[in-house]
């Protein structure tokens, strides 16, 4: 039986103050959120965004959908979702994500369940409309480097080849050899032969990335009528050619993110700036910064050039050429998408906060903005050492120094606590520095710098009895940190390391089930699921 407990976000120690600020709905986030995400803030969404789509771009939506799904052995659910999405009472809840290898780390999964039980439960609050879960991918980004491997048990499972221009394009050629490694590493179980199955069907049955991407995310989530939607699309780009015009030749979103900017920085770090052009060029095998010389539009590091009439044809001839950038890409989903939600992790998030003026500009509904779920995913084995060392779920997320202090201070017989011994410190200086007022105020100084001295001698003694204590408490020590460094892998959320391989191949088709039963999206804090 699954076990499923939450703690806030903030306790974590694992999320920043923008975050932070945005979960609690603090003031100084407020101008940068379209509607903060409550199931009761939807009905205005809803209303806003049926407003403003067209049956037009519906009726292309559906017809490039069902070409990306041509070849895909796709559910019913999936291809009622697709057939859903040409009527006006129909919306998507969308999350994204580059086209990692074997799905990447573990919130992948998480990000996909969480749009998929939102837009259950939008369902079951809004019957008279239809809901639909997108996975967004990723294929144009050129980021090869963050893409092409994976870990598992500690191990790199990588992807060995050059690699250039938009992911979603590159030819397969090389996984042979991540299967076999890949292979060796997972044993021949029962769970683990579907493993191996699932990843030759998706690598060495299909021509590029894009493909095996939508083969994989398909297969784990179909059940649930998952929609996976490839941008890099001639019909969905000539949909969003006005915008790209804007930004070429009028630089709106440079003026309207870089003005949002400079307020949102008076409270936050700002994640990313917006350029000129916030456009790529892309063919196979190549994607880069679009420019302006002032006489010409250059694509950067290659001979490319255009002048205004040989770019305005390139525009019409041509619209899958120009990708957006990481500014432009929020705007180009909502265009083409009767989209009410984006989920997101905490570093999307805080680059969507910087755009909300600009979609204000460019009169499209800004999306509601949600966190996506965090989960970390306990064994059994893991439960009953965390028990026996009486280590809380909260307290799993110490740092690890500071865990071990904790639980050595509870654990000794000793007591390491020198707080009331502080505080004699403080009321014996104190008085000093009282009659030091009195009779001679140049010796305050001197007196400030005892108690310092003082305060420094104990805080040295503390940890010198500390590193005695951990000494004596040597096993407990380890057995400690070995159960953290399973949970934390480098001492870092699982869910940023972890590929799901690794947990299927212990709890095979449960697993995904399991998780959708844990996440709930709009309550907003971290999951922990005890399997």
């Amino acid at each position: 039986m699954t076990k499923v407990s939450t703690i806030p976000f903030q306790q974590t120690g694992y999320f920043s103050k923008t975050i932070g600020d945005y979960l609690e709905q603090k003031e100084s986030i407020t101008p940068f959120i379209g509607r903060f995400p409550s199931i009761e803030n939807f009905k205005t969404q809803i209303e806003e965004k049926q407003q403003s789509f067209s049956q037009e771009t519906r009726t292309v939506l559906v017809a490039s959908l069902k070409k990306q799904y041509a070849e895909v052995k796709a559910s019913k659910k999936t291809l009622d979702n697709i057939e859903l999405l040409a009527a006006q009472n129909t919306f998507t809840v969308t999350t994204g994500h580059q086209l990692n290898l074997f799905t990447g780390p573990l919130y992948f999964l998480y990000k996909i369940v969480s749009a998929i039980n939102l837009a259950e439960e939008l369902k079951t609050t809004y019957p008279k409309n239809n809901f639909v879960p997108v996975y967004w991918m990723a294929s144009e980004d050129h980021d090869f480097e963050e893409i092409h491997y994976f870990n598992f048990k500690g191990k790199k499972v990588a992807w060995p080849r050059e690699a250039s221009g938009g992911v979603g394009r590159l030819d397969n050629r090389n996984m042979e050899f991540v299967f076999e490694e890949f292979s060796k590493l997972l044993g021949n179980s029962t769970n683990a032969k579907k493993l191996k199955q699932l990843f030759k069907d998706a690598y060495l049955e299909h021509s590029n990335l894009t493909a095996a991407t939508r083969y994989l995310a398909n297969e784990l989530f179909a059940e649930y009528g998952l929609v996976i939607v490839d941008g890099d699309d001639i019909d969905l780009k000539r949909q969003f050619l006005p915008f790209v015009k804007k930004d070429i030749y009028d630089n709106a979103a440079f003026k309207e993110v870089t003005k949002c900017c400079s307020k949102l920085g008076k409270h936050y770090k700002i994640q990313v700036n917006p350029r000129e052009i916030n456009l790529f060029y892309l063919v196979d095998g190549l994607r880069e910064r679009m420019l302006f010389d002032g006489k010409e539009y250059r694509v950067n590091n290659s001979d490319i050039a255009f002048n205004l009439d040989e770019l305005e044809y390139e525009l019409k001839l041509h619209p899958e050429r120009f990708s957006p950038n990481v500014i432009m890409r929020p705007l180009y989903q909502e265009v083409i998408l009767p989209n009410l939600c984006y989920i997101g992790g905490g570093g999307e998030l805080a680059y969507w906060f910087e755009l909300k003026s600009f979609f204000e500009k460019m009169e499209v509904p800004f999306p509601i903005l949600l966190l996506r779920n965090s989960a970390v995913l306990i064994a059994e084995k893991q439960a009953e050492k965390m028990e026996k060392l009486k280590i809380t779920k909260e307290e799993l997320f110490l740092k690890q120094q500071a865990l071990v202090n904790k639980k050595i201070t509870e654990h000794s017989e000793v007591i390491i606590d020198f707080s009331v011994q502080r505080q004699q410190i403080d009321g014996h200086f104190e008085v000093l520095e009282g009659i030091a007022e009195k009779t001679d105020k140049s010796f305050i100084g001197a007196v400030k710098a005892q108690k310092q001295k003082q305060l420094n001698g104990l805080d040295n003694l503390e940890k010198r009895l500390l590193k005695a204590e951990r000494r004596k408490y040597k096993d407990l020590t380890l057995r400690m940190k070995q159960l953290q460094d399973e949970i934390f892998p480098k001492q870092s959320l699982q869910e940023r390391n972890t590929n799901f391989s690794e947990h299927y191949l212990e709890y095979g088709e449960d697993l995904i089930p399991a998780i959708k039963h844990a996440l709930k999206p709009l309550d907003l804090e971290f999951t922990i699921i005890e399997l």
